[in-house]
């Protein structure tokens, strides 16, 4: 008989099936008849050094979720910042190491209840939005803050690699070179902007920061908490 994790579990994996034209998320058991060991895959975003490629996660499901989140690493390799280049995991979505997190202080659902769909959204942001500030590999980081362009071509590579993105001779990114944080007119431009590149409207993007209480902090650099990304995630798939 099955348990409440594994019904929950088989749920949220039809859930996934049903929006993966929207969300762009996939995710399958490894063995059908063990649904706490799964697989997630994903496409690498557009405008970024990993567009084309196809990126697949490792996820186990522990014993105490929802009440702990999704244990997930990437299989496929990539360099990128916030992903071990040499043991390939595990990622750090939503950590972050800015001067100010969005919402700090908030109370909010924190991690409890994340779905896995949200889970591998988040993973896909940190794709849209790396964070060298508080890195799991810090010559990656020093790279992409250092020397942005290079960064970039060494991360297309990595794509073509190891993702099966296609070779582009021109890339697109908008990584600046900087050893201190960089302070923007909008510094949730960057997230929406990403929201928004997955393919959810404009209207809804921003309707979803406002009910979550997202603000511009004075034009200071931020970094939107795991959470926060859980919950714009789950307003714009219609879960709140």
């Amino acid at each position: 008989m099955a348990t409440t994790r594994e019904r929950r579990i088989a749920k949220e994996l039809a859930d996934i099936h049903n929006d993966k034209d929207n969300s762009g998320v996939l995710a399958n058991p490894v063995d059908p008849s063990n649904l706490t060991h799964l697989k997630g895959t994903f496409p690498g975003p557009p405008d970024t050094p990993y567009a084309g490629g196809t990126y697949q996660i490792d996820i186990v499901v522990p014993d105490m979720y929802p009440f702990k989140s999704p244990i997930m690493k990437f299989d496929t390799k990539i360099w990128h910042p916030n992903v071990s280049s040499v043991t390939v995991g595990p990622s750090v979505a939503g950590k972050a190491g800015s001067k100010r997190r969005a919402g700090q202080g908030r109370r909010g659902s924190g991690i409890k209840g994340k779905t896995t769909e949200m889970a591998l959204i988040s993973l896909r942001m940190l794709l849209e939005s790396p964070n060298p500030k508080d890195p799991q590999d810090a010559e990656v980081a020093k790279m992409m803050m250092e020397q942005p362009n290079e960064f970039a071509a060494k991360a297309h590579d990595w794509a073509v690699k190891h993702a099966g993105a296609p070779r582009r001779e021109t890339l697109t990114h908008n990584y600046e070179k900087s050893a201190t944080p960089v302070v923007k007119d909008d510094p949730s431009r960057t997230w929406w902007i990403g929201f928004v590149n997955m393919g959810f409207e404009v209207d809804a993007v921003v309707d979803a920061f406002i009910f979550v209480g997202i603000d511009r902090n004075g034009g200071e650099d931020y970094e939107l908490e795991e959470a926060y990304m859980g919950d714009i995630t789950a307003r714009l798939l219609g879960e709140q």
